[in-house]
């Protein structure tokens, strides 16, 4: 399926400030999960937005270790996601645990509160014996949330944090198996499983909806932090080790941690983003890379990697919390069982103090180089340390506002400034982060071509912060903000992440320095202030700026300048370092490397005992549902128009939906869609310029945005049905009841009148788009590699190649060019566009709101239906398909600037009338952390590997991530059918079952009640009834060995006639070409 949003930062011009930007770090944990099926951990790096595009590329092996290199949301970001939770009924601590509990014995309670805003119960525990802090959060939300957080400040750039993250979960005490992890991966209903490096903090967090499956993830959790089986095998898998297979051939750096940082630093914008906190942070750990520098990760010896784990990882230096609507007594008996066996460390706390950074009196500037291919540009932010002394609540929240009145949508005067100035193709937007003890701001341009004009981006900065300084804000701009503010702190829409994790990680910016952790989750009375002062017309905004930003000295201006020959530079001395080790060694050292090199494979190819995979807790088959979950749905019609009906808790907001058949569209005219669709949003209107538009959808809405969907038909029955495509561009709108005549009047206007004569602002668009594609296809070639493989044989994903794909770049390059040359001729496409595609007919409305909420829209419905034209004539619908070119060759390769590969391989494995089941997803799923986690990432060194299959059209992918290898990893893909007709012979009855349980916790991943609507509506459209998927359902619950055989066979598919696509290096391609004969394209 392809699938896409507006294709820049600002998909909905309602998530205002940074601290409104889905937790844009934290979420992107959750892109990890999002990124890999809901399960699977990845590094996110300062820009990693670019990994949203693998959203729907389906199940990955990709290992833990999500590094928030450089946390960038706000502090009440992380909890402004979703939340409808009702109040505990006013419950007493009574309620919830008996004082005179026996438990209570080993406990003190220190604090009781109630979060009136999110209706939630907090009780804060201190454990008599070590000291270790506990949080318990009870409200009434089944999807429980555990964490366990220790405050982890690195004292240098060899990444111990980011690799002891990994590696804890490689065995504990009472779960001595190769990778408990794996193994949860494998068998729990989990909706989050996962790990976070910040710079000074390492959080493990899970969630299940199940409370036996959430209390076996907690134990696991517990002890593999507490007790891992940590041994120097270990740093060499997880970290780095010297790799030789005999004594003559050439050392080589291998280690999951080494591979994965190399990915990181081939991104330009994760390179500028380090320089800049480095150069900010100069006398405190925030100076170092927690995920590691790969020049430095070889330096990391064994001591220091245990040693790291003991001083850091205890009790008393740990803040544990727990979230849902589970027994407290049963909490605090559970957490004891761990906690009991330790005593209490004073001086834990202390050694883990994050000092402040102190202010310096001098700005300064500081300039570096980056890997990049011969179009290479240059980027460039101005950036302040904000304090250097604790800021208060109100004052945070004032500087959320003015962060995003400053820099929060397309239209706010510093990001318009710097967009209109042409200096660069992309604003670097950065702004306002408050995640870590010190707030910074940071604020630039990317994508500049005329080195004179560099310095002209801080001048702009400057001045414009001047003028806002001396003259204000506009009043309606702040009451638009403030509003829009509000409402996505009530709405607290977390989409699929866990409300819990959300609220965690926002206690955790205030608690983790020993703080009120409570303070950070409340938002009425900070609001309630920075309204009063303004009423009384204090200039709140003004003093900001003037205070932490004009006179603040503490200023560093970054410049990172291309170099085309600094990959090659960095390859040649990385292999001039390992030759003068080598150089070193004697004969008997190398031989001992060479049995080192062995016996660490034979290690990780081992099978783990079935008597040791027996002691991780798993659920049975019992325990599971066997009727699937469904969404209420109606549907009927309104003035000829579809209309679905979704009764869901909503919490007063109606959720809208309004589907146009893209179909209609010629080929030629889709890859303008994504660009139109920015223009339906940020163009403005005739009746409302683009800032006019923008506050008024913040005023009066909880924001209108736009996504486009296209994908194959589900069909009836189990066989692969004829290809039927559906696409369709969606504008997607949300309010309170009361404002629902607003939200349908602005998006009418939008559709109908939205201006696409801007030629400037157009233009900057289709810069911005390259800049963010050509960011995203160094850092997450595997969706791209993916794309071009299904181009091949799919039409949903032939067009999607054309709208988000390599050839959508490849035409963004030729767009840029046409816009200064023929203006006109592509002002004519963008109105025909608009022509065709806004049309009654085939039009489709889709609404998410309780009873009373119906009633309200309904109002409204009928004239936003009729205003919509009803265009004459029969409507064509274009036959895509036909205009599919036969594609030649065994694949292909794209040259980028990076030091890894993404290696894609698939090919149909049914073909259409063939019969499919349900158990071939059960299949698919178990090989992501079976076989090709062992081969790819833990033996291959790959950061993960995905596995993609379709029963739409029988489509089957492979696709690694962050891989040093190529022709290996290709190889691997082509032993797939062999592993698995040799494991349907041996497969345990409880392998079986997990994988049949994965499968399970996967199809009842919980939903937000928008995203249930939308998801709703997919069905529909895809044609999904519910009988089909408890038919589907039932398919996988009766899965045998069998099927596991049977999937292999059909596997072979892909190692005969497969189409390999492959982004990566320029010198691993040519290297591996000389056997895959791919054709070449140097795309940078």
């Amino acid at each position: 399926k392809s699938y896409q949003g507006d294709d820049e930062a600002f998909v909905n011009v309602s998530d205002t400030s940074r601290s409104m930007r889905l937790a844009r770090h934290v979420v992107l944990a959750a892109a990890c999960l999002a990124m890999l099926t809901g399960t699977a951990r990845a590094f996110v790096g300062s820009h990693a937005p670019a990994l949203l595009r693998a959203s729907k590329a389906g199940a990955s092996a990709t290992r833990p270790g999500a590094v928030l290199a450089q946390a960038r949301p706000g502090r009440r970001s992380a909890m402004n996601l979703a939340m409808t939770a009702t109040a505990p009924g006013g419950m007493s601590t009574k309620d919830l645990i008996d004082p005179k509990a026996p438990i209570m014995s080993k406990y003190e309670l220190i604090k009781e509160d109630m979060i009136d805003e999110y209706g939630a119960k907090v009780l804060m525990f201190k454990h008599k014996k070590t000291g270790a802090e506990i949080m318990s959060v009870s409200v009434p939300d089944e999807n429980k949330v555990f964490g366990i957080t220790f405050r982890t400040p690195p004292s240098d750039s060899t990444g111990v944090p980011h690799i002891l993250e990994h590696s804890v979960l490689c065995g504990s005490r009472k779960y001595p198996v190769k990778e408990p992890f794996v193994e949860l991966l494998k068998g729990s209903m989990n909706t989050f499983l996962n790990a976070f490096t910040y710079p000074d903090r390492t959080c493990y967090p899970v969630a299940s909806q199940n409370l036996k499956d959430f209390y076996n993830l907690v134990n696991v959790y517990l002890d593999s932090t507490l007790h891992p089986a940590l041994t120097p095998w270990t740093l060499k898998q997880e970290g780095w080790h010297y790799e030789a297979e005999d004594t003559k051939s050439p050392l080589t750096y291998k280690g999951v941690v080494f591979n994965e940082m190399k990915g990181v630093y081939s991104s330009p914008d994760a390179v500028h983003g380090r320089a800049a906190q480095q150069a900010l942070f100069t006398d405190n750990t925030y100076g170092v890379d927690s995920g590691g520098d790969p020049i430095a990760i070889p330096t990391l010896t064994w001591e220091d990697f245990e040693g790291f784990h003991k001083k850091y990882y205890h009790p008393t230096n740990s803040r544990i919390y727990f979230y849902g609507d589970d027994d407290v007594s049963a909490r605090l008996e559970l957490l004891d069982q761990y906690l009991g066996e330790f005593d209490a460390l004073p001086q834990a706390p202390k050694d883990s103090v994050i000092a402040w950074q102190k202010k310096s009196t001098e700005s300064r500037v500081v300039t570096q180089k980056y890997p990049a291919g011969d179009d290479g540009k240059i980027l460039m932010t101005v950036n302040w340390l904000v304090n250097d002394e604790q800021l208060s609540s109100e004052e945070e929240l004032a500087l959320d506002v003015l962060d995003d009145l400053l820099m929060g949508t397309p239209v706010a005067p510093l990001y318009k400034a710097l967009r209109e100035s042409g200096i660069g193709e992309s604003v670097l937007s950065d702004g306002l982060e408050t995640v870590l003890q010190q707030a910074t701001y940071s604020v630039g341009m990317k994508g500049i071509t005329d080195e004179d004009k560099v310095d002209d981006v801080e001048k702009i900065v400057l001045k414009c912060l001047s003028q806002l300084a001396s003259d204000g804000f506009e009043k309606s701009a702040i009451e638009a903000s403030l509003n829009s503010l509000e409402f996505k702190l009530r709405e607290f829409n977390t989409g699929g992440f866990p409300r819990g994790l959300s609220f965690m990680l926002g206690s955790l910016s205030s608690w983790l320095y020993d703080r009120d952790p409570t303070e950070p989750l409340r938002f009425e009375q900070p609001l309630a202030d920075l309204r009063a002062r303004l009423d009384k017309g204090e200039k709140v905004f003004e003093k900001l700026i003037t205070k932490y930003l004009l006179e603040n000295k503490h200023k560093v201006v970054v410049k990172s300048f291309p170099d085309a020959k600094l990959e090659e530079v960095n390859a040649k001395t990385e292999a001039e370092t390992l030759e003068k080790v080598r150089s070193k060694m004697s004969e008997a050292e190398l031989q001992t490397l060479v049995e080192e090199t062995t016996e660490l494979k034979r290690r990780q190819e081992a099978e783990d005992p079935p008597e040791k995979l027996a002691l991780i807790p798993t659920l049975t088959m019992e325990d599971l549902d066997r009727k699937a979950r469904n969404i209420p749905i109606i549907v009927g019609e309104e003035k000829g128009t579809t209309v679905l009906r979704h009764d869901l808790p909503t919490n007063g907001i109606a959720y809208v939906d309004v589907g146009f058949d893209l179909r209609v569209l010629p080929l030629d005219l889709m890859p303008y869609v994504p660009l139109f669709s920015k223009c339906l949003t940020e163009m403005g209107t005739k009746t409302l310029d683009d800032i006019a538009l923008t506050r008024y959808i913040q005023t009066h809405t909880g924001g209108v945005y736009t996504s486009s969907s296209t994908a194959l038909k589900m069909g009836s029955g189990d066989v692969v049905p004829e290809p039927e495509v559906m696409s369709h561009l969606f504008m997607r709108g949300k309010a309170t009841y009361a404002k629902n005549k607003e939200m349908f009047s602005v998006m009418t206007d939008m559709m109908l009148n939205a201006k696409l004569d801007n030629k400037e602002k157009f233009l900057q668009m289709v810069l911005e788009t390259k800049a963010r594609m050509e960011g995203q296809v160094v850092g997450s070639g595997h969706s791209y590699a993916a794309g071009r493989i299904g181009a091949r044989y799919s039409v949903a994903e032939f067009v999607g190649e054309k709208t988000g794909g390599i050839e959508y770049l490849m035409f963004i390059r030729k767009l840029a060019v046409e816009c200064e040359t023929n203006w006109d001729g592509v002002l004519a496409k963008l109105e025909q566009v608009r022509t065709l595609l806004i049309n009654r007919e085939g039009m489709i409305v889709n609404l998410s709101a309780e009873e009373k909420g119906m009633n309200s829209v309904q109002s409204e419905l009928e004239g936003y239906i009729e205003s919509i034209p009803l265009r004459e004539g029969d409507v064509k619908i274009n036959d895509w398909a036909a205009e599919m070119k036969k594609f030649e060759g065994a694949g292909e390769g794209f040259i980028v600037p990076t030091q890894v590969n993404y290696v894609g391989k698939g090919a149909p494995i049914y073909k259409v009338g063939e019969k499919i089941s349900g158990s071939a997803a059960v299949v698919s799923r178990f090989l992501r952390s079976s076989y090709l986690w062992d081969k790819v990432r833990v033996v291959g060194g790959a950061y993960g590997a995905m596995n993609v299959y379709q029963p739409q059209n029988g489509m089957f992918k492979y696709v690694s991530y962050r891989d040093p290898n190529l022709k290996k990893t290709l190889d691997t893909y082509d032993g797939t059918s062999k592993f698995l007709n040799d494991l349907s012979k041996e497969l345990a009855p409880a392998a079986l079952a997990n994988a049949i349980i994965g499968m399970v916790g996967d199809m009842d991943a919980p939903l937000s009640p928008d995203q249930k609507g939308f998801t709703s509506l997919d069905r529909y459209l895809s044609g999904q009834s519910d009988e089909a998927r408890q038919a589907r359902r039932e398919q996988v619950l009766s899965t045998t060995a069998k099927d596991f055989a049977e999937f292999g066979e059909r596997l072979q598919a892909v190692a005969k006639e497969g189409t390999v696509a492959v982004v990566g290096s320029d010198s691993a391609l040519k290297e591996a070409n000389e056997a895959l004969k791919l054709d070449l394209t140097k795309l940078m």
